[in-house]
């Protein structure tokens, strides 16, 4: 009676833990560049009470033998790099990443994170930086007297200066693609770090060795799908409610017990 009781306890945790991610998922649902979350779980420990394969006392196979459950635990909550739908801006420095890859930005601390949010803008020295300030790696500056930016498929970024009618080239992005996406470290501000699960990052040019390529005036919404999210909502409430259900049932066998002596 009482494992029933420790068991249903671990069910109603994990049901928990899967709305905690689907509630971080549909807040997130107009951030660009997000990408949503899903938590993997996994049984416990069985009580074997009688082995299966086992020789019974008259010499015949048990088929299945006695093992009793004792619950589930959480294992991971893995991001899902799915892409996720194009909208059109008109900004010149709105960009996204058509396949794989990852922009990289220069944190203040001199490590390299990596993003998938593509909504740039230009500091007050010209750079091209995130919404945080952190400048596109490696650095690119636009000159002050730029009348448009054109950005390739390739990543090269040429320039239109008043009094030149010849474009000048004044960068290139590169972006970065890992062997696990699913592994690096998400640390908020839509920026992910490197881990041992995710590997060392490979760097090159858009559309070159596996990268994706890249399209100017276009942001990358969230891949988060609201009505998939609403239906993992109902089945984890509706989980959470019948566990509770086996914690009450296992109470009210024990008071059953407990008021056999009277």
């Amino acid at each position: 009676m009482i494992r029933s009781l420790f068991t249903a306890a671990t069910g109603m945790e994990a049901q928990k833990i899967s709305i905690d991610v689907i509630a971080n998922n549909l807040a997130n649902v107009n951030t660009v560049g997000f990408k949503k979350s899903r938590a993997d779980f996994q049984d416990l420990l069985y009580q074997t009470l009688r082995n299966p394969g086992s020789t019974s006392a008259e010499g015949s196979q048990i088929p299945s033998g006695i093992q009793i459950g004792l619950g589930v635990k959480p294992v991971a909550v893995q991001k899902l790099f799915d892409q996720g739908d194009f909208v059109h801006t008109g900004n010149s420095l709105d960009l996204v990443i058509e396949g794989d890859g990852f922009f990289q930005v220069l944190m203040p601390d001199g490590t390299t994170a990596y993003t998938r949010a593509g909504a740039f803008k230009l500091d007050s020295d010209g750079r091209i930086v995130n919404s945080d300030g952190y400048p596109l790696e490696p650095a690119i500056t636009i000159p002050n007297n730029t009348l448009n930016i054109t950005i390739g498929s390739d990543g090269k970024i040429t320039v239109l200066q008043a009094g030149s009618s010849t474009p000048t080239e004044v960068g290139q992005i590169e972006l970065a693609k890992f062997i696990n996406p699913g592994g690096l470290k998400a640390i908020g501000k839509n920026l992910f770090l490197p881990s041992g699960s995710s590997g060392d990052p490979t760097t090159g040019n858009p559309g070159i060795d596996g990268l994706g390529t890249l399209n100017q005036g276009f942001i990358e919404l969230s891949n988060v799908n609201v009505v998939e999210e609403m239906v993992n909502m109902i089945v984890s409430q509706r989980a959470y409610e019948i566990t509770s259900k086996v914690v009450q049932a296992s109470d009210e066998m024990l008071q059953t017990a407990n008021n056999m002596k009277r």
